[in-house]
């Protein structure tokens, strides 16, 4: 059995993906700050470990790596996933305390994720394991109104960048995703915006099968930047 730790897991892309390797047989340790709910969508699967916890606080992330790995022996995959958009504004219309919480989330958070599993990988036998960070269209190019998210995927393109040539000496394999207008709560919002014309979209779980296949990719093979995405969205050519 292969494990594979998901952060931001009670919804959205992160739950859609820890529900599919469950089905498929692995063990998933899912990981959100709302623990009611995580007991309330994997409590009834054998192979899911239930960890409450919050990506930005370091203790919390410290501790649950630590737990998932002694309950599962190692950690083959992480999938870095937890992030929010944040409201859509112009610069001058965010606060100071917006901006932070979406950069603390979507890039803090990832960081203390990547370390923690960065730091199992290294230290388990056999070594080696693989860091599949959660980026987006907007890792590329923008949407109107989205400086902090939009800042915060171009820095996690950086970071997987740098743990693919850090992760070398230790059989440690790191690539990105970038998910276009997958059907979740997040894109519900955009949705919500404009009903009348809503944006090309797809079902979730074309996003959790590429999950899947990066993750099942033997550690000599990897997938470093994978685009998924609504074939209608105006990502190529738009600007």
């Amino acid at each position: 059995m292969k494990h594979i730790l998901v952060t931001g897991a009670s919804a959205g892309i992160g739950r859609a993906t820890a529900e599919l390797f469950l089905d498929k047989g692995w063990r998933v340790g899912v990981m959100a700050r709302r623990g009611a709910v995580l007991e309330e969508v994997f409590g009834g699967y054998a192979n899911a470990v239930l960890l409450p916890g919050d990506v930005t606080r370091e203790r919390d992330v410290e501790e649950v790596f630590a737990r998932f790995a002694a309950e599962a022996g190692r950690i083959d995959v992480l999938f870095n996933n937890a992030g929010m958009f944040g409201r859509a504004d112009t610069i001058d219309g965010l606060t100071l305390e917006e901006w932070r919480q979406v950069i603390d989330l979507n890039i803090t958070g990832m960081f203390l994720c990547a370390r923690a599993a960065f730091a199992q990988m290294k230290a388990q036998d056999p070594q080696g394991g693989r860091i599949i960070n959660n980026g987006s269209i907007s890792a590329h190019v923008p949407r109107e109104g989205s400086i902090a998210y939009t800042t915060s995927k171009h820095a996690v393109t950086g970071m997987t960048r740098t743990l693919s040539l850090d992760g070398r000496l230790y059989d440690i394999a790191c690539g990105q995703i970038d998910i276009g207008n997958a059907r979740t709560e997040l894109l519900q919002g955009l949705i919500d915006r404009d009903p009348e014309n809503p944006p090309p979209s797809m079902d979730v779980s074309h996003a959790a099968e590429s999950v899947l296949h990066m993750a099942e990719l033997p550690l000599n093979a990897n997938v470093q930047f994978m685009t998924v995405m609504a074939t209608k969205m105006p990502y190529i050519g738009r600007g």
